[in-house]
C-alpha cells in the first residue's frame, strides 16, 4: 500500500487502482492502466496522481503486478 506515495513506483502502462476525486469519501477503487502520471514530486502522502488510458484521473492507492 505504501509503494503507492511514491513516484518511482508507478510507470505508464501499468496496471493500478486508483481512487478518483468523486470516490474521495468512500475509498472506491477504480481500476485501469496508467496513460500518464501527474504528480511532479516523487512522493505524496495520498497517493500519486496519474491519468488512466479512459481519461480518468484519480490517486493510486493499489499496484497490481
Amino acid at each position: 500500500m505504501e509503494k503507492a506515495s511514491y513516484r518511482e513506483n508507478i510507470k505508464p502502462g501499468a496496471s493500478v487502482g486508483i481512487v478518483l476525486k468523486e470516490d474521495q469519501r468512500s475509498g472506491k477503487i477504480t481500476r485501469g492502466i496508467v496513460k500518464r502520471i501527474l504528480t511532479n514530486s516523487s512522493f505524496h502522502p495520498n497517493g500519486i496522481k496519474v491519468e488512466l488510458m479512459d481519461g480518468k484521473v484519480g490517486r493510486v492507492k493499489v499496484i497490481h503486478s
